[in-house]
C-alpha cells in the first residue's frame, strides 16, 4: 500500500499539471491518510470537545479506522449533523460555530489534505488565506513590497460570505476538475448534513461546513473563481502603460539645477533640490498609464489602483455583479469603501495602510525614500481595545481571575498575550506605539501580583524586575525564576521584547513538498498496539487528556499508576486497552460490561433491567 506521502504527491503533481482528479475515491481506503490526520488533530483544543454525540479523540483506536474505511466502501458513511453554538465576535455579535464527531473530523481532515494537495498548485498567487507558507504577514507583505504608487483603495467585503457559499455552485466547481461520482458525493452529503441547535435539527441549505476543518479549502476552492475573475479579466484591463510619463515641473527644475551646478551657484542648487523633492518625478495623473492590484485572505479582500476614481468605481460594479450572477454572493454596498491613499487610511487584515510621504528622508543617493509606497501601521483603535481588559477607570487594574495562579504562571499568561500582539505587529511602521500597551500590561501585572501578594507595587518591582539581553543591547523586564532539583530552573519574564518593525521580505511561492511522514511519538505507540498499564493487545485505543494540569486532582491521597506514567512522562496520552481505560475513567468498582445489550442508560455504565432480572430471580 502507498503512504500517505506518495498518493498526496502524485495528487499535487496532477493538479499542477492541471489533469482531472480521477478515482481519488479509493483513496479514501488508505489507513496511512487517517494516521497522519490523527497526527495533526490530536493536540487540538476541539479534539476533546464533543459534538452532537458523545464521541471525541478521547478512546482513539486503529479499529475506528478500519470501521471508516469499511463504511467508505459500502457507500454508507453518514456524517452527524454538526452541534451549532455561539461565539462572541469582536463586535459584540455572535457568530454560529459547528462542533462535528471526532470520526467527522478525522474524514474531513483527509478530504482537506487530498483538496488542498490538488488545488494548491492551481491557486491565484494573490490568495493567501488558509495556505501553506503564507498568512496575514505574507498579505500584508506583497501590499508593502508591490503596490508602490498606489492612489486608491478598494477594501471588499462580502456578506456572510461564508455562510452563503451555494452548494449547487461548490459542486459544479469540484465537478469541472475531480471526475469522481462517489467523491463529489460524499462531499455534498456533508455539506448538507445539517446542525442541531437546541437539539432541534436543521437543514443546511448554503455555506460551508462551520468549524470543520475542511471548510477554509472549501472557502478556497469557491473563491478562487474570483480570484480568477480579477487575474484574467479585470488586470489585464486595468494595467497599461510601462511607466509614467516624466512630470514636466520635475524636469524643468532638474534642468535648472544642471544650470546653476555648470555656473556654481552653490546655494541655488541647494533651494532647487528642496523645490524638487516637493515635486513627483512621474505624473501622478497620466492617463496613458493604470495600474491595478489585488490581494485576498480568506473573505477579506483589497484592490489597490493607480488611475481615475471614476474607474475604480465601475471596477467595483463589475465585482459585485460578477459576484451576484456567477457565484451568488453579495458585496455589501456599506462596507465596500473607496479610500483616497495619500489622505485616508484603509484597514486590512487589522492594519492601516497608506501611501507615506516624507521629503525630508533621502537615501544615499539623495533620493526619497519612502515617497508613495505604502505604510502598514498600527491603527489607534487596536491599543485602546487591547488595553481594555489590563484596566479599570481609565486606568491599569489588576486581574482577579490570575490571582490563585503561582506567580510564573501569571507572568507567563502576561508575556504570551503580549509577544501574540507584537509578533502580529512586527511589520508596521509605527510598531514603537505598542510602548503604551507595554507600560498598561505592566502595571496590571505588577498590580495582579501585589494584590496576589498583599504588598505594594513598588516592592514586586524591587523583587522581579532585571535586565535581559535582546539583539539591541540590555532592557529592562520582569523575571521570575522556579528552581527545580537536578533541573535547570523555569524562567518567565514579561518585557524584553525590542519594538523593532522587520523590514517586508518576498514570499518564497514553493509548493509544500510531500516528505516522508515520520511517525510521531503517539503514532508509533498506537501502531504498537500494546496496553501501556497490563501489556494487553486487545481492543487497543489512546486515552487523552486536555492539559497536564488534570493530572493533579486535589484531595487526592495516592495517585493511580496511569496518573504516575503519565506525568512522569509528561505527556496527554496514554496506550490502553479498554478495559484499563474503562478503569480509568469509572474506577474498578464501577468498571462497565464491555458487551452490548441495548438497554437505557447503558453508555453511562448503568444496566437497570438487567439488575432488576437478576434481583427477580434471586428472590424466586
Amino acid at each position: 500500500m502507498r503512504t500517505a506521502e506518495t498518493v498526496l504527491s502524485i495528487i499535487q503533481e496532477r493538479g499542477k499539471r492541471g489533469l482531472p482528479l480521477e478515482e481519488v475515491y479509493r483513496q479514501l481506503y488508505n489507513p496511512d491518510l487517517y494516521l497522519r490526520a490523527y497526527a495533526k488533530l490530536y493536540a487540538n483544543d476541539g479534539a476533546m470537545t464533543p459534538g452532537t454525540t458523545a464521541e471525541t479523540v478521547d478512546a482513539m483506536a486503529l479499529t475506528k479506522i478500519k470501521k471508516i474505511i469499511e463504511a467508505l466502501r459500502e457507500e454508507r458513511y453518514r456524517w452527524t449533523p454538526v452541534k451549532r453554538v455561539y461565539i462572541a465576535k469582536k463586535n459584540g455579535k455572535l457568530r454560529p460555530l459547528g462542533l462535528p464527531s471526532w470520526s467527522d473530523k478525522l474524514l474531513q481532515e483527509v478530504l482537506r489534505q487530498i483538496l488542498e494537495a490538488y488545488y494548491e498548485p492551481q491557486f491565484n498567487q494573490h490568495s493567501h488565506g488558509f495556505r501553506p507558507e503564507r498568512g496575514c504577514h505574507s498579505a500584508l507583505r506583497e501590499v508593502a513590497n508591490v503596490w508602490s504608487g498606489t492612489k486608491w483603495f478598494l477594501e471588499g467585503d462580502i456578506s456572510d460570505c461564508f455562510g452563503s457559499l451555494d452548494h449547487e455552485i461548490m459542486l459544479s466547481i469540484l465537478g469541472e476538475r475531480i471526475h469522481d461520482n462517489r467523491f463529489l458525493r460524499l462531499i455534498q452529503n456533508l455539506l448538507q448534513a445539517g446542525y442541531l441547535e437546541d437539539w432541534t435539527y436543521h437543514t443546511t441549505w448554503s455555506g460551508s461546513p462551520q468549524g470543520g476543518v475542511i471548510s477554509p479549502v472549501l472557502s478556497n476552492i469557491y473563491l478562487d473563481k474570483l480570484d480568477k475573475y480579477i487575474e484574467e479579466r479585470l488586470l489585464p484591463t486595468y494595467t497599461k502603460g510601462e511607466i509614467r510619463r516624466r512630470n514636466p515641473r520635475y524636469t524643468a527644475i532638474q534642468r535648472k539645477i544642471e544650470n546653476a551646478k555648470q555656473e556654481g551657484h552653490i546655494r541655488e542648487v541647494k533651494v532647487l533640490y528642496q523645490q524638487l523633492r516637493q515635486e513627483a518625478s512621474s505624473d501622478p495623473d497620466d492617463p496613458s498609464y493604470r495600474r491595478l492590484r489585488y490581494v485576498r485572505y480568506a473573505d477579506d479582500w483589497l484592490i489597490g489602483f493607480i488611475g481615475p476614481q471614476s474607474e475604480l468605481e465601475e471596477i467595483k460594479r463589475q465585482i459585485g455583479a460578477y459576484l451576484q450572477e456567477t457565484l451568488k454572493l453579495h458585496l455589501s454596498e456599506e462596507k465596500t469603501l473607496i479610500t483616497h491613499a495619500a489622505t485616508e487610511a484603509a484597514r486590512f487584515l487589522g492594519y492601516e495602510l497608506m501611501s507615506q510621504h516624507a521629503t525630508d528622508q533621502i537615501d544615499g543617493n539623495g533620493r526619497r525614500k519612502i515617497n508613495r509606497n505604502i505604510g502598514l501601521r498600527i491603527p489607534t483603535d487596536v491599543i485602546e481595545k487591547k488595553s481594555r481588559i489590563y484596566m479599570k477607570e481609565e486606568k491599569p487594574t489588576y486581574r482577579a481571575e490570575l490571582l490563585s495562579d503561582d506567580d510564573y504562571s501569571i507572568i507567563s499568561r502576561y508575556q504570551s498575550e503580549y509577544r501574540g500582539i507584537v509578533q502580529y505587529y512586527i511589520l508596521a511602521t509605527n510598531i514603537r506605539r505598542l510602548n503604551k500597551l507595554h507600560w498598561i500590561m505592566r502595571m496590571s501585572l505588577l498590580k495582579t501580583l501585589a494584590n496576589k501578594h498583599k504588598a505594594r507595587v513598588t516592592a514586586m518591582v524591587r523583587k522581579y524586575q532585571t535586565q535581559t539581553e535582546t539583539p539591541y543591547g540590555q532592557m529592562k523586564c520582569l523575571e521570575v525564576k522556579v528552581e527545580r532539583q537536578g533541573k535547570k530552573p523555569l524562567i518567565a519574564q514579561f518585557g524584553g521584547i525590542p519594538l523593532r518593525r522587520r523590514k517586508a521580505t518576498l514570499l518564497n511561492d514553493q509548493l509544500p513538498i510531500y516528505k516522508k511522514f515520520e511517525r510521531n511519538e503517539l503514532i508509533k505507540r498506537l501502531l504498537a498496539d500494546t496496553c501501556e498499564l497490563c501489556g494487553s493487545k486487545e481492543q487497543v485505543e489512546v486515552h487523552h487528556i486536555r492539559k497536564l494540569a488534570d493530572l493533579n486532582v486535589k484531595g487526592r491521597k495516592e495517585k493511580p499508576r496511569w496518573i504516575q506514567i503519565m506525568a512522569a512522562r509528561r505527556r496527554k496520552t496514554l496506550i490502553t486497552c479498554r478495559r484499563c481505560h474503562e478503569n480509568i475513567h469509572y474506577g474498578e468498582r464501577r468498571h462497565r460490561n464491555l458487551n452490548i445489550t441495548g438497554e437505557p442508560d447503558e453508555s453511562k455504565g448503568s444496566s437497570p433491567v438487567l439488575r432488576e432480572t437478576e434481583r427477580k430471580g434471586a428472590s424466586n
